[in-house]
């Protein structure tokens, strides 16, 4: 008996032994596996200063948006913004032991385990919230085990660093659920238009419910599937006692109100949007802009350009509509602050969503006569001409092309009226006195005229620039009649006024930049000429504005371009009508009766002062005797630098003159 006790005994002693060194050895492997691990684990370090991607948003000056840049659509918010019902049915769908487990829920695991078995394929998941974090932030989503031991440890070292709170706030902000939405935020604005703070029950546990599968249950493609989702979500938040089981029924019958928010650009903005792209693209860099949550307030006023474009459109369909035809050409228009450079307007074609070739910046059309004022402001400036010189409007032949060629520039009516004043010349856009007076400049200075006004075209090395037969964008002519309003500075153009990183920080602001280009004197001149153009010139049709305005229009060689660049003393606008490939517009589609209407509808869309361009200092006002455009005399007060003030006397009415030799080039009174 007691040696076979002592055989049981030892048996059993035996056992006990294996099985210890078993589990000794299986410990020191899981040890082994575990240091082996830890040593190849991400560091959980950056997580204490969670800065997912953000969406950057941009913004017109009245504050409504206009475009959102991202990588991926997401909008953080901190976890005090979010309701608490929003946060309990996450919980309670996902992870109801959330507040009392380690990082890892041994309980959930053995739970899952046998909900899969009985229904032999994966219906529950045993990964914690923690878990979640881990593995969207800090691992691959390959699924091998190795990967799912890290997610383990990493999940119980989160737990260990962060509070439950800042677990949360980074899974609710980082968490993608569906139609490319990363975040409950963006989920919110998505499928209700709503902020997350704005969310109701129903609609709150219908976005808990959609982290298993975004797709499967996104409620804008498979509405059944996210009610019956929403469903479970709501009757776990019962179970676990988050709400009662009669606001989960209440909750459960509500209907599906969706609302989803579009995140496109606004293409009434369109043309201006590529503009500001690329230019903070360069000032951010790309990377920055996408993902670093920007608010970029602009200095576009959507208002304005949404009221206008009716109108311009109307006036554009007019123009073939008047010669029989159905092509309908296309538009450019860009309008500027003048004091301080910002960009409100900018029109690149009829339709952003049909063609977005933006005309206003990157079309480069002749500008015909719009050009002559800064060959009038030039020879003012050098004391080449005073305000009340008199010039010759006569045949000009001059060298053409080749040595054996002649060029004969004529004006647009063919007419010449001899011996007539500066300011007569620009109002009825005499063509060769505007070349008598390029050549008189020289053809240096012409082009150095233009590089200050910020034109960067090649000039042609002959007199015919003085036609205006160079490329010009509707942006750099706009821009360069500013010098004008703005008493002789060029302002530079911006289109964005401030912007603030997504903690509120203002990290950009624009301050006007000017640099002075004429004189204060010629610039007042100068708008007093084109004021008379407004008047009784080419650009007439713009007094239907009651305000007082200046401009002056462009017209090429068969009407193929027509142009308006007119300002009022607080805006600049220029406007281009044309088609993409150069062609007429029609007979007599002259920039006073195609472009100068659509620049009084644009110009209808903002309030318009009827105060008068400021006179500055040095400048006195004298009697001048001219001629009308009906060939009648009237008595102007002209304005004169004071150092060119003339002695006041009388001055017999002009008459033509005709046979004047070429070498007089201009009538000094």
């Amino acid at each position: 008996m007691s040696s076979l006790g002592k055989t049981k005994l030892s048996y059993y002693h035996l056992s006990v032994l294996f099985l210890s060194a078993a589990a000794l050895a299986l410990g020191m492997v899981l040890a082994g596996l575990y240091l082996y691990l830890r040593l190849e684990l991400p560091d959980i370090s950056s997580l204490k200063h969670y800065r997912p991607p953000a969406t950057t948003v941009v913004y017109d000056r009245n504050g409504t948006p206009i475009a959102y840049w991202y990588t991926e659509r997401r909008f953080p918010v901190p976890l005090a913004k979010m309701p608490p019902y929003l946060i309990q049915a996450f919980v309670a769908a996902e992870d109801a032991r959330f507040y009392e487990h380690k990082g890892i829920d041994f309980v959930s695991i053995l739970r899952a385990l046998i909900a899969d078995i009985r229904a032999r394929r994966v219906v529950q998941g045993g990964s914690t919230i923690t878990q979640q974090v881990a593995r969207a932030l800090l691992l691959s989503p390959e699924r091998t085990l190795s990967r799912k031991i890290r997610e383990a440890i990493l999940a119980w070292r989160i737990d260990k660093a962060l509070s439950k709170d800042e677990i949360l706030n980074i899974y609710l902000n980082h968490i993608y659920l569906g139609a490319g939405a990363y975040g409950v935020e963006a989920a919110a604005l998505t499928y209700f238009g709503k902020h997350v703070w704005e969310l109701t029950l129903p609609e709150a546990a219908l976005i808990a419910g959609l982290t298993p599968a975004p797709s499967r249950y996104n409620p804008l493609r498979n509405p059944r599937a996210a009610l019956k989702r929403r469903a479970y979500v709501l009757r776990r938040m019962a179970e676990e006692g988050y709400i009662t089981w009669d606001t989960a029924r209440r909750a459960e019958k509500t209907p599906l109100r969706l609302h989803p928010m579009d995140f496109s650009p606004d293409p009434r903005a369109g043309y201006f949007l590529q503009i500001v792209r690329r230019r903070l693209e360069r000032m951010l860099g790309r990377e920055r802009l996408l993902t670093g949550g920007y608010r970029i307030y602009t200095t576009l006023d959507l208002n304005w350009q949404e009221k206008v474009l009716p109108g311009v459109l109307r006036r554009l369909s007019e123009i073939p509509r008047r010669h029989h035809s159905r092509e309908i050409p296309q538009v450019a228009a860009v309008c500027l602050e003048n004091e301080s450079g910002e960009v409100r307007l900018v029109i690149g074609g009829r339709d952003f969503r049909k063609s977005q070739f933006n005309r206003a910046v990157f079309a480069r059309r002749q500008p015909g006569s719009a050009l002559k004022p800064f060959l009038w402001a030039r020879a003012l400036e050098e004391g080449l001409l005073r305000p009340d010189s008199l010039v010759m409007d006569e045949p000009v032949v001059l060298p053409g092309g080749s040595p054996e060629e002649l060029w004969r520039p004529r004006n647009f009516d063919h007419r010449y009226l001899g011996i007539i004043s500066l300011r007569t010349a620009l109002v009825d856009s005499r063509n060769t006195v505007a070349v008598k007076i390029a050549r008189a400049l020289g053809l240096g200075e012409v082009e150095e005229t233009l590089k200050t006004v910020g034109i960067s075209a090649i000039l042609p090395r002959n007199l015919s620039v003085a036609l205006g037969t160079i490329g010009v964008s509707p942006w750099e002519l706009t821009r360069a009649y500013t010098v004008f309003p703005n008493q002789g500075a060029l302002v530079q153009p911006h289109l964005v006024a401030v912007i603030y990183d997504r903690e509120g920080r203002e990290v950009y602001r624009a301050h006007p930049r000017s640099r002075r280009i004429l004189s204060r004197e010629t610039a007042y001149v100068m708008t007093f000429f084109l004021k008379e153009v407004v008047r009784e010139g080419t650009g007439r049709c713009a007094r239907v504005l009651g305000v007082p305005a200046a401009g002056k229009t462009g017209t090429t060689d068969s009407y193929q371009d027509a142009w308006f660049v007119g300002f009022t003393p607080r805006y600049t606008c220029g406007v281009w009508v044309g088609y993409d490939t150069p062609r007429t517009l029609g007979r007599l589609e002259t920039g006073g009766r195609a472009a100068c209407p659509i620049w009084v509808e644009v110009m209808r869309g903002v309030p318009l002062s009827g105060k008068d361009f400021p006179v500055p200092e040095g400048i006195t006002f004298v009697p001048f005797r001219d001629r009308t455009p009906s060939g009648k005399t009237e008595e102007i007060w002209l304005p004169y630098p004071d150092k060119l003030v003339p002695e006041i006397r009388e001055v017999p009415p002009l008459r033509p003159r005709r046979g004047f030799p070429l070498r007089w080039l201009f009538w000094w009174r």
